[in-house]
């Protein structure tokens, strides 16, 4: 089968299309014909040789598929050969054919076309985990989501503006997706570029309250004005550290307003809990990408032999929502 391969670790010129055996999917997994993936910042960071996948996982890239159905392995029920499914996967979604565990599969709405589908699994899924299993955001309550214009910012806004309606939704975004951010829903867009200390507009806009939710992948530049924008028992749920991994903390003023602060991460779960994050999504935000209510933005549809220029898209980060790979045609 047709593959991105890597020809070791480095930049975007250790990419290629070559060729690999089909997978065969073992006892409770199947076997996916793969329609469409998308690339994910994670994927550049194992390109770079920074992010291994599980043990037992494919070392090809790409952590979603959206395809169909092409083989059950032993012990899977509930599904059948020809159904149009969407699923995480801890590698090989950059192939023509990859294996996923069948308590992963979901299925994709008539109304979802496969390159929409491919945006669905770690952006959204991502985002709904983190804001509302974790996070444990309600409606009528306030939000900051960093990194204003992509895939898991875009995703979260979306989410949220379909499941909780009436929550305020701060967002940080560079100058030049302002306007799309607004567009998209956000109450209050904060220019991260001219204010890297956000929270003094946070509390502005809170009446000094503080938000309740805070979703995060800078890490340590953000730590301080995090805290600072979090209001009396407040969540910060960090998901990436692209700043650094070190900074201080004032344990006092976190203890005396109740605040957490969770570190979460989706790909190396275990396979029995990411079925179930899998299910509770399905139950509670499917039926809005099945109505159109949630339509993933995308910013544009790479054929397989493009990878590299798709790669180098996500690197200058001037996209805004997702960027599909197209594996089949």
């Amino acid at each position: 089968m047709k593959a991105v391969l890597m020809e070791g670790f480095g930049g975007v010129e250790v990419l290629k299309v070559g060729e690999v055996d089909k997978p065969t999917p073992k006892e409770n997994e199947v076997l996916i014909k793969v329609y469409a993936t998308s690339i994910n910042r994670p994927d550049l960071v194992q390109r770079e040789g920074k992010y291994p996948p599980p043990p037992g996982d494919s070392e090809i890239l790409g952590l979603e598929v959206a395809g169909v159905v092409e083989e059950l392995g032993a012990g899977v029920t509930g599904w059948k050969v020809g159904d149009r499914v969407v699923s995480l996967v801890g590698g090989g979604g950059y192939a023509e054919y990859a294996v996923a565990y069948a308590n992963h599969l979901m299925p994709i709405p008539e109304s979802v076309s496969f390159e929409e589908a491919a945006c669905i699994c770690e952006s959204y899924i991502t985002a709904f985990l983190n804001v509302f299993m974790i996070g444990g955001l309600e409606d009528g309550q306030t939000a900051i989501l960093h990194g204003g214009g992509g895939g898991v910012n875009t995703a979260a806004i979306q989410l949220c503006k379909a499941l909780v309606p009436n929550a305020k939704l701060i967002v940080t975004a560079s100058p030049e997706k302002l306007e799309r951010v607004k567009e998209l829903g956000a109450d209050l867009v904060i220019n991260f570029r001219e204010t890297p200390d956000f929270s003094e507009a946070v509390k502005e806009f809170t009446n000094k309250k503080g938000v309740d939710v805070i979703l995060d992948h800078v890490g340590a530049k953000y730590l301080a004005p995090n805290m600072n924008s979090l209001g009396y028992k407040g969540r910060l749920v960090i998901i990436g550290v692209i700043s650094g991994i070190k900074a201080e903390l004032n344990l006092a003023l976190m203890m005396v307003k109740r605040q957490q602060i969770i570190g979460s991460v989706l790909r190396s779960r275990p396979v029995s809990e990411k079925g179930e994050i899998a299910a509770e999504f399905v139950r509670r935000a499917m039926p809005k990408f099945a109505d159109r209510t949630i339509v993933p933005i995308i910013e544009k549809v790479f054929p397989i032999d493009q990878v590299v220029e798709a790669h180098r898209m996500m690197e200058e980060d001037k996209h805004f929502g997702k960027i599909v790979l197209k594996i089949a045609q």
